[in-house]
């Protein structure tokens, strides 16, 4: 059994660790690599997310519609509850 976590390390490089129930209580190999950080993706600027919008607002609207298709409405619409 392997179990991979990325833990920080801290400043006073001291982790304490809970093994979880699963590992036997017998020889273990515990070993630290550096995570490799993936670079940020740059962000969009409100015109690329306006452009974004208008090329897939079909896309977009019909999955707003078949999530709200599964809504079960609270009030009728008279605004009296149901």
């Amino acid at each position: 059994m392997t179990i991979t976590q990325t833990v920080d390390i801290p400043e006073n490089r001291q982790l304490v660790i809970d093994v979880p129930r699963e590992i036997l209580t017998e020889s273990v190999i515990i070993s630290f690599k550096p995570a490799v950080k993936k670079p940020a993706r740059p962000r969009m600027t409100e015109a690329q997310e306006i452009e974004y919008f208008r090329l897939h607002a079909d896309e977009l609207n019909a999955e707003a519609e078949d999530v709200l298709s599964y809504q079960m409405p609270i009030f009728d619409y008279t605004g009296n509850r149901e």
